[in-house]
Parts: C-alpha cells; structure tokens; sequence
C-alpha cells in the first residue's frame, strides 16, 4: 500500500477519520471532567501521554506533509488540500492539547518532550533540506559526498542546539 493509496481510502472513508479523531477528543474530555486537579498523578498522566500520542503522530505528520506539498512540489494549490486528511489532524491536535492542557501541564505527561523535539527535528530538517534545495549546493561545488553528509548533520545539530537554547 503507498502513501496515496492510503489517503484515497481515508477519503472514501471519512467516517474512520472523524471517530478516530472524535474519539480521543472525547477521551480527553472525560479524563479532564473524572480527574479534575489529578492529571498530574500517575494513571491520568499515562492516559493523558497515551491520548497526547495517538493524536499527535498523525498531527505532526500531515503538518509536515502539507510543509512537503507547499515547499517541494511546486503548483500545488491550497484550494487542492485535503481537509480530512491534512488539515483534521492539524486540528485535532491543536484541539485536543488544548483540552489536555487545562486539567495537565505538559512537563508532567511523561514523553512530551520527545515529541517537541520531534517536532524541532522535522522543523529543521525541512529547514535544512528548503535551503538546499534552493542553493543547488551539487550543482556547483564538487565536494565528495561524506563531506556532504558531515556538513548536513552538523548543521542540523547546530540548528538543534540553538532551538533548544532558545526554548529552554
């Protein structure tokens, strides 16, 4: 199964999308509403990481496939944007961490920093591989590929080093 088979089912299926999404809202709705003031111990914490998960992966990934669709593949128009599959997760996300939020901070949801540096990874990558793309680095500097490769990922890290600088 490819990338777009699995959209075109999605699509035709958008009753799965909506109950999924619909689903850990709902979850995230009731744990807030059962465990007013405890989200911070144990079982709401693991709960909460579990829901902050499921909802976030497909977040993160529509988000960066839609910064992939505008970036690289160049005619893509908003008005061709699949709102169930590239936008209702992005919004779910956003929806659900905030309903999370009010009962939850997020330093105590165990793994929520391994999703923000997630985030800062593709963030930079997407950075990284915008601005080399745009220089036609190969083009016009003949430097064997290792270099290459060193030059690329000490660039990321430096890139990774100050963002959490920044943040922290």
């Amino acid at each position: 199964m490819t990338l777009r088979e699995l959209f075109d089912y999605l699509s035709a299926n958008p009753l799965v999308v909506a109950a999924y999404f619909s689903l850990l809202l709902f979850t995230a709705i009731l744990a807030g509403l059962m465990g007013k003031g405890e989200g911070h111990l144990s079982p709401w914490k693991y709960l909460y990481a579990t829901i902050v998960y499921l909802v976030c992966v497909p977040g993160i990934f529509a988000a960066a496939l839609a910064v992939y669709l505008f970036l690289f593949e160049q005619g893509g128009s908003i008005f061709n944007v699949n709102l169930l599959t590239q936008v209702l997760p992005v919004a779910a996300m956003l929806i659900t961490l905030n309903v999370i939020r009010r009962n939850v901070e997020f330093g105590y949801i165990p793994g929520f920093g391994r999703l923000t540096d997630l985030i800062m990874t593709i963030f930079t990558m997407f950075l990284l591989m915008y601005l080399l793309n745009r220089l036609h680095l190969i083009a016009w500097v003949y430097v064997p590929v290792q270099w290459l490769i060193l030059i690329v990922v000490g660039f990321l890290l430096v890139v990774r080093f100050g963002l959490k600088r920044l943040t922290s």
